[in-house]
């Protein structure tokens, strides 16, 4: 599998957080310590949002759907709406299968995201 490339952007709205490459058993730890990271940021911007864009990955194991709940989990623990940018099958179909998008439901774009109503999740 390919590597990961993350990339955590602060904007005046929101943190964000872009991934591209395969998240699996062998990348999912960068991806976690990444999300944390975000997280921790996210709790300290006026905004208290973080969004995380998954629309660069190519592969999309169990240990990313991990890495994702527990984002979620520490975001809905600290105050921080998590949203999450996805359109593409790699990323979508284990979310929808597991139905992680009842609690982290997929945005069409970062702009969606953004104008999304749902508080922290």
């Amino acid at each position: 599998m390919g590597l990961l490339d993350i990339v955590r952007d602060v904007r005046d709205v929101a943190v964000v957080l872009r991934a591209e490459g395969d998240v699996d058993s062998s990348t999912a730890d960068a991806l976690m310590t990444a999300l944390d990271a975000a997280v921790v940021e996210a709790q300290a911007h006026p905004a208290r949002v973080l969004i995380v864009e998954l629309d660069g990955v190519t592969y999309f194991g169990s240990a990313g759907l991990n890495a994702l709940i527990g984002c979620a989990e520490r975001g809905s623990a600290h105050g921080v709406a998590v949203r999450l940018v996805a359109t593409n099958p790699e990323v979508t179909r284990p979310i929808e299968v597991t139905r992680l998008d009842s609690v982290l439901p997929p945005h069409r774009s970062v702009a969606d995201a953004l104008s999304s109503a749902d508080g922290p999740q």
